[in-house]
């Protein structure tokens, strides 16, 4: 792994900024959601803004949207052959992944964004895996930011929360600001801030969330009164403040309690920007952020479902944190299907308090990670997900444990992009 391909290939594409101002975003969980509210809230402040995620969920153009809307196919084969063009060119062909290949794509398309309009005021970049090797990091950000550094994807970044860490601070740039969403970040992240002089702006420290009900000024980021802001027993609104700032702001349309600590980074990302946006766009932006398959919620026939992506340990903390914020009436069905480099028995320790009855699907058809049920059962022996139900498919489960569900009780499904996929694929995208 390095960058020199995707550099070279950008060179020869006379790729230069894909906006006016970049924003670079990396971190274990939580960076689709913080991408969404910088997103909503630059364009609530009147910003023509580009947004490159991964992965998507149901198409491909998800992954690139312009003012909001969704590349269409015409756009993206453009790309495509623009990239495809430029790794070929003068004989000398650059071999690229399917992510690199992707990411060019997009900043093409951005930098091309002019052509139909004004320039993008901002681009905002979701780092794909890890950051200091990652295509992205081709593309200087104005400001980088950092959601949280937990276990994930240790076959490419390391073992150990420093090692990933390290990898993650590679998205840092030298005198630039770099916000940082973790309580307690790793020595690795400050490291690197302070060897190179990016401007840490921490969480707690530099920028805090106070959740509904709270006092301003006390303890701002408790995440246990976030969790009692969302199970209705308190006034819906909350605060973000730094020194010399204190916003009013209303609860996220994005519903689980960690969503607050998301919007509270985004809030920092943009106000660490040269240009100031009113104050208005922030709680516009905060109110109208949506992005699919995180804790989204339908109801059939009186069961409650939620959808997430969540699948790995830290984020099934805080699935366990939303589920308890807000109990459901009956009996918690889950559906689990994950791919076979996650941390599956964690996963399930951090929900087993929270889950009544357990439905484990296969997703054999996503190899090489997918898995078949049984391989995955056999992963989870002595953990509560053991003896739960196996299926073949996500779609089998989801049918077999809406069956057995009444109404009153909730049904969660869980444990990959795949799994949640199938499931909007069946209820909506909402």
């Amino acid at each position: 792994m390095s960058l020199e391909r995707v550099r070279e290939v950008a060179a020869r594409m006379g790729l230069a900024r894909p906006a006016a101002r970049t924003i670079v975003v990396g971190g274990t969980n939580g960076k689709g959601s913080t991408v969404a509210f910088i997103e909503a809230i630059a364009r609530a402040a009147g910003w023509r803004v580009g947004a490159y995620t991964s992965p998507h969920l149901l198409r491909y153009n998800e992954r690139v949207r312009i003012d909001g809307i969704e590349v269409e196919d015409a756009a993206l084969c453009a790309a495509f052959a623009e990239v495809e063009a430029a790794r070929s060119r003068d004989g000398a062909t650059v071999a690229l992944t399917y992510f690199e290949f992707g990411t060019l794509a997009a900043l093409w398309l951005f930098e091309r964004a002019a052509q139909g309009g004004a320039p993008l005021d901002l681009a905002v970049l979701e780092v794909g895996l890890g950051g200091r090797l990652d295509a992205v990091n081709i593309v200087d950000g104005d400001v980088a930011v950092i959601t949280t550094v937990d276990l994930d994807h240790q076959d490419w970044l390391g073992d150990t929360i420093e090692a990933i860490g390290a990898e993650k601070a590679g998205i840092a740039r030298a005198w630039t600001p770099l916000v940082v969403g973790d309580d307690d970040p790793p020595s690795s992240v400050l490291g690197r801030a302070y060897a190179i002089g990016a401007s840490a702006l921490r969480i707690g420290c530099d920028f805090f969330f106070d959740p509904p009900g709270a006092q301003t000024g006390t303890d701002a980021h408790a995440d246990a009164q976030a969790d009692a802001a969302y199970s209705g027993t308190q006034a819906p609104r909350w605060h973000w403040r730094e020194l010399g700032c204190t916003l009013d702001l209303p609860l996220p349309a994005l519903a689980a309690p960690v969503q607050l600590r998301n919007a509270a980074v985004a809030i920092a990302a943009l106000r660490a920007l040269p240009e100031a946006l009113p104050e208005s766009a922030f709680a516009q932006g905060v109110a109208a952020a949506r992005l699919p398959g995180r804790l989204q919620r339908f109801t059939r026939d009186g069961v409650e479902v939620l959808v997430d992506v969540g699948h790995n340990p830290q984020a099934a903390r805080a699935l366990a944190a939303a589920l308890a914020a807000a109990p459901a009436a009956g009996r918690v069905h889950a559906v689990y299907a994950a791919l076979a480099d996650k941390d599956a028995p964690a996963t399930v320790a951090a929900l087993a308090g929270a889950v009544d009855v357990w439905h484990l699907a296969g997703l054999a058809e996503h190899a090489p990670r997918g898995q078949h049920v049984d391989a995955f059962a056999a992963r989870l022996a002595g953990t509560a997900a053991a003896d739960g139900l196996r299926h073949a498919d996500v779609e089998a489960a989801l049918s077999t444990a809406l069956a057995e569900a009444t109404p009153g009780d909730r049904l969660l499904v869980f444990g990959s992009f795949h799994t949640a996929a199938t499931a909007l694929a069946l209820f909506g995208r909402g």
